[in-house]
């Protein structure tokens, strides 16, 4: 489904991302829980972009268990135990990211955190997704 994007002429142009996205008021509101990038025999890959892939790759599995595809995805929060690994990645994480979600470009928050709770774990990824209603 697609939808609109919101990009006030107050903000500056964002780079990666949308400030808002505006989906139609018949879907259905999808709330995706932290994933983080492990396989199903919760073994990490080596590498914060190896495990953003997975991450993101988890995240889009439930999705499309729900229904939908990485364009129902309205928003992203994006957690790191370390933002300067992730600035040096960008470009490798970028790569990760449009293999998986293409050019859609929902709304996305960084955030570092100190920790998370598997310890192995580099990133964590949750999102908020909406799903066409059933017709």
């Amino acid at each position: 489904m697609p939808a609109t994007i919101i990009q006030p002429e107050a903000l500056a142009a964002p780079r990666g991302y949308s400030n808002g996205l505006l989906y139609p008021a018949h879907a259905r509101m999808l709330f995706v829980a932290g994933q983080i990038g492990w396989n199903k025999e919760g073994v990490f890959p080596d590498g914060l972009e190896a495990q953003f892939d997975l991450a993101l790759e988890n995240i889009l599995a439930v999705v499309v268990e729900a229904g939908g595809d990485a364009t129902s995805i309205g928003r992203l929060t994006v957690y790191v135990v370390n933002k300067h690994d992730y600035l040096q990645k960008t470009r490798e994480i970028g790569r990760a990211y449009r293999a998986r979600m293409g050019k859609h470009f929902p709304a996305m928050s960084l955030v570092q955190v100190s920790a998370l709770l598997e310890d192995r774990a580099l990133v964590e990824i949750e999102a908020t997704a909406m799903i066409d209603s059933p017709q």
